[in-house]
């Protein structure tokens, strides 16, 4: 049974034997961006995929501004 990965509402089919950093790659998708998971657990980019595997992809948000952001006067630590 093939391996695949899921990103929002889009499933990718993936070979098993791969590492995740190299499957995210292959689809298009930075792992800079994203958090792999199998069943629940937190994956890392090394991990290899298997035959069978549901790889969840959460991505990942960032953004928004420090305290200090935009005061001339930078921290006020």
């Amino acid at each position: 049974m093939p391996a695949e990965m899921i990103l929002r509402d889009k499933t990718y089919p993936i070979p098993s034997g791969m590492t995740i950093r190299h499957a995210l790659e292959k689809i298009g998708v930075n792992p800079d961006t994203v958090l792999p998971t199998r069943d629940g657990e937190l994956l890392t980019d090394d991990e290899l995929i298997r035959d069978g595997d549901r790889i969840r992809l959460i991505a990942v948000i960032s953004g928004g501004r420090s305290p200090s952001a935009g005061s001339p006067h930078g921290s006020a630590i």
